[in-house]
């Protein structure tokens, strides 16, 4: 059977880490016959070379070359490639791993819409990943309409025809940005390129012992020499004008401005500052027109304006400006309606912690000259913030715990200008966003695990995230669960910090099943009534499951769950002539066809005397004496601590 997809990755010395990377090829939807994964060890010191000589004598479609080490990443991916035998080639980082169904996705996805490259979703574990391109799917994708030019990593699946067509193969040799030269020449020369958006396809990760070859500092000649090289890969195929400098803009701001600025800027040291602002401003000066800083945010535009007219004091002022900067995000109640959670919020920028305020009246003019102070920057920053406040955006993203996958949720949202000190006026979003757990994953439902609510604010050239919250209520429920899309979602206040997050599919205690009492439960014959805390949007099949000691069998009883007020009525008919011997406990699994089911047991128990349905309390099971004695030396501890305290008064 043809090969439809060849995975090229190249491998120096990752230890532990790529066993996460062999897991994920291991797990592909894609039949093992129809892809192959190669292996390029680039003069590894480690274990690897004896690991994946293992793993190929293990596994039929999966091989490993053995090669000097050349120094970089470019090298082991054009010997990976031209082994391939695949219809495609996909490129794969050893410390990163892929979801298991990328592979299969990706290569349908292409097929589908006759794509030359494929750029897949990606979720970023201590990294940053493009946001915006992942929006929706981009099916036929064009550096003009989609944000292609953000995502210049390799990890995508290319044509493999397409590349041999064009000759093109990765610059060799110890460099940098040699994925920028290849993928912007790719993006520039494929006849269609499809972004896949609505499946987690690449997971990017930052390794705990900081040794990813990106995270690594870097000799500013060499690395701003080979950022000239991709340069050159757009000016050979565009002509000048819009297109262009939209193009070089990516660089400007990624590569250039954004290391002048903020944190990243005050955190380099002083020597190495100097390097990276004298070789970044002759980039600058050099290559770019007046229209690729003019398309830039007001923030990034006095960056870039700074940079050119050699001003580094000016831009360590202003960094230490923006450092302080953060947006927040305040919740506006949470709750249930028809099966979907609705989450509301206002957000803002805030400095140091106190709401940021603006001049009362904006200002578009634009930035023709570089500011003569860091005070007129500031100045004109604001108002360019008040003028461009129609054009400020809220989003609500939904970000899994485990494995960073995030999605954007729909929210709707207003502008507000609050009266602020001194005659200057706040810039408030204020917004309700619609949860629905069937489809909160991209028209998907959501996988089962915790979900962490993040608020993202773009205004004025600054993008900053924060988490939803604090509030006071630390590790409290904010709402009932809700039983929705085969899932059990119950939103919650986190323990630490006191911010959102869902629990999908996995709380036990904070069901707050245990608050049921048996005055409420209702037998009327064989039928079993009791309300429980859940929010269901409509009629809701169940199961419950009776168990009792002895070694019998459980007996499983569907049953419904109906929307009842704030509340749900579960509703059952009761094996009567079954249930001997008791009593029986009751566990009730309110989503019997989410992937994993769970029974959480109820606070009561039938019995059945004389043919008669009788409840019973079920006392809650006393602590172990392992669990007292942590309890009590808890006690203790506390006490100590008060008096303590009380002393150093």
């Amino acid at each position: 059977m043809p090969v439809k997809v060849s995975v090229v990755i190249p491998v120096y010395n990752p230890g532990n880490y790529i066993e996460d990377c062999i897991a994920s090829l291991r797990r592909q939807s894609l039949p093992p016959e129809e892809f192959e994964a190669i292996f390029v060890d680039d003069g590894s010191t480690d274990a690897t070379p004896a690991r994946l000589d293992a793993l190929a004598a293990e596994v039929a479609n999966m091989t490993v070359i053995h090669q000097e080490a050349s120094g970089w990443s470019g090298k082991p991916r054009n010997v990976g490639m031209a082994a391939s035998q695949g219809e495609f080639v996909m490129f794969v980082d050893n410390d990163d791993y892929l979801g298991d169904e990328a592979l299969e996705r990706m290569y349908d996805y292409a097929v589908a819409n006759g794509a030359d490259v494929v750029v897949g979703k990606m979720a970023g574990k201590g990294r940053g990943v493009p946001v915006e391109l992942f929006r929706r799917n981009h099916p036929r994708a064009t550096v003009d309409n989609a944000p292609l030019i953000d995502s210049l990593t390799p990890h995508k699946m290319f044509r493999r025809a397409f590349l041999d067509r064009i000759g093109l193969r990765f610059p060799e040799g110890r460099r940098r940005l040699e994925d920028h030269v290849f993928v912007t020449e790719a993006y520039l020369r494929a006849d269609n390129v499809s972004v896949l958006s609505d499946y987690v396809c690449y997971y990017h990760l930052k390794r705990d012992d900081g040794t990813n070859a990106g995270f690594q500092r870097f000799d500013p000649v060499g690395y701003f020499q080979n950022l000239r090289e991709a340069l050159d890969v757009v000016e050979k195929y565009t002509e000048p004008g819009p297109t262009r400098d939209r193009l070089f803009r990516r660089w400007l701001r990624n590569e250039m401005v954004e290391r002048m600025r903020g944190r990243r800027l005050l955190a380099a040291p002083e020597d190495y500052r100097k390097e990276l602002f004298t070789e970044i401003r002759g980039v600058v000066l050099e290559r770019f027109g007046p229209g690729v800083a003019a398309g830039l945010q007001p923030t990034q535009q006095v960056v870039a304006t700074l940079i050119a007219d050699g001003r580094l004091d000016d831009l360590v002022a202003f960094a230490e400006w923006e450092a302080s900067i953060a947006s927040r995000a305040e919740p506006d109640g949470v709750e249930w309606a028809g099966g979907v959670l609705r989450v509301g919020l206002s957000a803002e920028l805030a400095s140091r912690g106190t709401p940021m305020t603006f001049p009362a009246e904006g200002s578009a003019a634009p930035l023709t000259e570089p500011p003569a102070s860091v005070e007129e920057a500031l100045d004109w920053v604001g108002a360019q913030s008040v003028a461009g406040f129609q054009r400020a955006t809220v989003d609500l993203l939904l970000r899994e715990r485990a494995s960073s996958a995030q999605y954007f949720q729909p929210v709707e949202f207003t502008r507000e200008t609050v009266p602020g000190e001194d005659g200057r006026v706040r810039l408030v979003l204020r917004g309700t966003a619609a949860l629905d757990p069937a489809t909160a994953a991209d028209g998907g439902p959501l996988g089962a695990g915790l979900w962490d609510v993040f608020v993202r604010v773009k205004l004025s050239g600054w993008t900053k995230e924060s988490r939803l919250g604090p509030v006071p209520l630390k590790g409290r429920t904010a709402a009932d669960a809700g039983v929705a899309g085969g899932r059990v979602v119950l939103p919650y206040w986190t323990t630490k910090e006191g911010t959102l997050a869902l629990d999908v599919d996995t709380a036990s205690k904070r069901l707050n099943l245990g608050r049921v009492t048996c005055g409420e439960v209702t037998i009327t014959g064989d039928r079993v009534e009791v309300p429980v805390p859940f929010h269901v949007p409509g009629d809701t099949p169940l199961l419950l499951e009776l168990t009792r000691g002895s070694g019998a069998a459980p007996a499983q009883v569907p049953g419904t769950l109906r929307p009842q007020g704030s509340a749900a009525l579960l509703e059952a008919d009761l094996p009567v002539a079954d249930l001997t011997g008791g009593p029986w406990r009751v566990a009730l699994n309110p989503a019997p066809d989410a992937p994993e089911p769970r029974f959480h047991p109820l606070p009561f128990a039938l019995r059945v005397k004389a043919g008669r349905v009788q409840v019973v309390t079920v006392r809650p099971p006393r602590p172990t004496a392992g669990k007292r004695l942590v309890r009590r030396a808890r006690r203790l501890a506390g006490r100590l601590v008060a008096r303590l305290r009380a002393r150093g008064r």
